[in-house]
């Protein structure tokens, strides 16, 4: 992750500059409450990553503005996993959200950092979400940053799969509160949620999608299935298969604890939804037949492979993240078309549906230094589960 980071950071430090440093003035507190209701899909997600019905409280404290137009907050609430460390019980996140004078709600995604644990790159993919009139809310999966105990060892992705699996449990179930979080702001709309994720966070955003049918929007960066392969065949986890291997135990046995996190096995819950894959050709962190093995479970979106490996591939970056943002930003108003000129021609963006998916298609025909996506996957409009409660 460091190659990675290396190239990055110096833009990364000039987009940021000291937002998240410091206050000019008494930072803006709210605090509410927040209803969690089930979805009507319930019933198929998997019972580890199931909620009752209930009520949590958060916490958003309003920073310095990011930029003209982007407003940054920073968002606490519980974790629905209490786990014996303190730290790690509260989810911690950051929202970032572009103005509107006509007080128009905004399509809202979810961002989920890489492993390394650095947060630049999440942080730029929020930015740039939120230039182009889409909220992000970067959320700190467990151990990681502000949740992680000063003197603990422990890791979300550990040296023991038993471990990385409560971890990645608990990700998900942080998820489906920031979820509920997001329908009841009242800057955003809620029938318009996401997710991005990048490397683990793609493979959790994936979960997080099978857990929860509000997540309409997925876009997976770096990411893949198939986790008894993956797990034991990456390079970067070598060092856990040695100490397994040590422990007497036989990679059968691992395979049946890792497959509890596999994506594949729940794939068919995210088919149909509006979903684009972004991978590198020769990825030896996320083997191409893993990512493969979730391209074919999610219904084989559209896919676009880009030069480099896991590391080398960010010389794409910018390509990236203009796929990125493109992908969840809302379409351009098409203009309107006198009645006479209706009767002769149909306008080629002519639904709400048709027209972002025809943007996208267009984008995705232009020169590219990746192999050229499948049509993209149909999107769903769904009506919004969790209602908006008042802020004390």
């Amino acid at each position: 992750m460091k190659q990675w980071m290396c190239l990055i950071t110096a833009a990364v430090e000039t987009t940021m500059g000291s937002c998240l440093v410091g206050y000019s003035q008494e930072p803006t507190v709210r605090q509410g409450e927040v209803h969690f209701r089930p979805t009507e899909d319930e019933p198929s997600v998997p019972e580890h990553w199931r909620l009752d019905e209930h009520t949590f409280e958060y916490r958003e404290k309003q920073l310095d503005d990011f930029a003209p137009g982007i407003k940054v907050s920073q968002l606490t609430f519980p974790s629905p996993v209490t786990t014996p460390f303190e730290r790690n019980n509260t989810v911690h996140c950051e929202f970032y959200l572009p103005a509107r004078d006509n007080g128009e709600k905004v399509p809202a995604v979810i961002v989920l950092h890489i492993l390394g644990g650095d947060f630049p790159l999440a942080r730029l993919c929020c930015a740039a979400l939120a230039e182009r009139g889409v909220a992000a809310l970067f959320l700190k999966m467990p151990h990681y940053g502000p949740r992680r105990e000063p003197r603990s060892g422990r890791r979300m992705v550990s040296k023991d799969p038993r471990e990385t699996v409560e971890s990645m449990t608990q990700a998900v179930l942080d998820i489906r509160r920031a979820v509920a979080w997001l329908q009841q702001n009242e800057h955003v709309d809620g029938d318009q949620l996401g997710v991005l994720g990048i490397s683990l966070g793609g493979i959790t955003a994936s979960l997080a999608a099978s857990a929860d049918s509000r997540l309409q929007n997925v876009c997976l960066l770096l990411a893949g299935g198939d986790m008894p392969r993956l797990g034991w065949e990456s390079k970067d986890l070598e060092e856990v298969r040695r100490r397994w291997i040590a422990e007497g135990k036989t990679p059968e046995e691992f395979f049946e604890v890792v497959k509890l996190i596999d994506p594949v096995n729940y794939a068919a819950n995210v088919r149909g939804r509006h979903i684009l894959m972004l991978n590198a050709k020769d990825d030896e962190v996320i083997p191409r037949p893993c990512t493969e093995a979730l391209w074919h479970a999610l219904g084989e979106p559209p896919i676009i492979w880009y030069d480099g490996n896991h590391y080398t591939v960010a010389r794409h970056f910018v390509e990236l993240l203009n796929r990125t943002t493109d992908f969840f930003a809302p379409p351009p108003e098409a203009p309107e078309l006198e009645t006479n000129e209706a009767e002769n021609e149909a306008p080629a963006l002519d639904r709400g549906d048709t027209k972002r998916e025809a943007l996208h298609q267009e984008e995705a025909d232009r020169e590219d230094p990746g192999e050229k996506p499948k049509p993209h996957s149909p999107r769903r409009q769904r009506t919004r589960s969790a209602q908006p409660s008042k802020s004390r």
